[in-house]
């Protein structure tokens, strides 16, 4: 007997519960196993779907949200895209203000998921495709003064544990069931969201799980190291933040840094030997998980998020 078909009643009933892929083409040749949870499967094309959804019902339970209420969030596209979505789904206005350093087809696809998007110059020295952390301290004041303009509801990916909790509460989780257990995480953080998330509950369900944050070579500021190259191309993290309020550093068992170049090569590697098409950061986790079956030679289970679709990324030279 075939199964019930399931009606979504809505996009929102799409986010999630997204597959894990063993990538075991890319390991070929290592002892160890690299589970992939593809991220790009949700309605916005990445993991920060998740987040959108979380932070707006958060809010609605806290009655911080009304109907015809505005939303406010600085993006580098991709929690902006699910912003639109849940917005456009539930019946508020989105604003999403982007530097101009993020690639352009994230500010098309949120124009036309209804969102307004308000784009920021960079900084003088900054290069297009490469967001600094002083483009982004850009963004974040002209965030404030829309949301003081309008008196808009700002949906903090950095601050509201809505980030966290989408992580923890179902990502998770998710990984978790469909594993079967594994012995490491590591992710290339952005607000840091994912990384708090999934770490606290892995380490609920066994202390002994190592989880990592990937950085950029140059700008691995959480890891106390001296930020040389702000300008790398990993879009969406990498923002040479120090302290990321979201994540607790007793979860933090270490930090590994990845260099554009390694990012490109592993997105590169996911799309034509496994045909998983997915961004730069996605590259940098691959990357990362590689570096931790090497360095255990032995059957090491490492967890990975495909943060974002490869479709973000057609107009940089990730796919030259």
């Amino acid at each position: 007997m075939s199964a019930e078909p399931h009606l979504a009643a809505s996009v929102l009933d799409t986010i999630g519960n997204t597959p894990l892929v063993e990538l075991s083409r890319v390991t070929a040749s290592l002892d160890g196993t690299v589970f992939a949870k593809l991220e790009y499967l949700n309605p916005g094309y990445s993991k920060k779907d998740r987040i959108a959804r979380q932070m707006i019902e958060d809010a609605e339970a806290e009655g911080e949200l009304r109907p015809g209420d505005t939303v406010v969030e600085l993006t580098s596209g991709n929690t902006g895209a699910g912003l639109a979505i849940v917005c456009a789904a539930k019946g508020y206005r989105f604003v999403a203000v982007m530097s101009r350093g993020n690639s352009p087809e994230r500010a098309r696809m949120m124009a036309a998921l209804g969102a307004e998007v308000v784009l920021v110059d960079q900084c003088p020295a900054s290069q297009p495709g490469q967001v600094s952390g002083a483009d982004l301290a850009r963004v974040e004041e002209k965030t404030r003064e829309i949301v003081v303009e309008r008196g808009a509801y700002r949906a903090d990916q950095f601050g509201l544990e809505g980030n966290r909790r989408a992580h923890y509460l179902h990502t998770a989780p998710e990984i978790w069931r469909q594993s079967g257990g594994i012995d490491a995480f590591c992710d290339f953080v952005g607000s840091g969201g994912s990384f708090a998330g999934c770490a606290g509950y892995f380490k609920e369900r066994d202390p002994a799980v190592q989880c990592y944050i990937v950085e950029p070579e140059g700008a691995a500021a959480h890891a106390g190291q001296p930020v040389t190259r702000p300008n790398h191309k990993i879009q969406g993290g990498g923002y040479a933040m120090p302290e990321l309020p979201l994540i607790d550093r007793d979860l933090v068992d270490g930090h590994l840094r990845v260099t554009d170049e390694e990012a490109a090569l592993m997105s590169r590697r996911l799309a034509r030997e496994e045909g998983l098409f997915a961004g730069y950061s996605s590259g940098a986790n691959l990357a990362a998980a590689l570096r931790l079956l090497r360095r255990a030679g032995r059957g090491l289970r490492v967890a990975i998020l495909l943060c974002d679709s490869g479709l973000k990324y057609l107009s940089t030279d990730l796919w030259d």
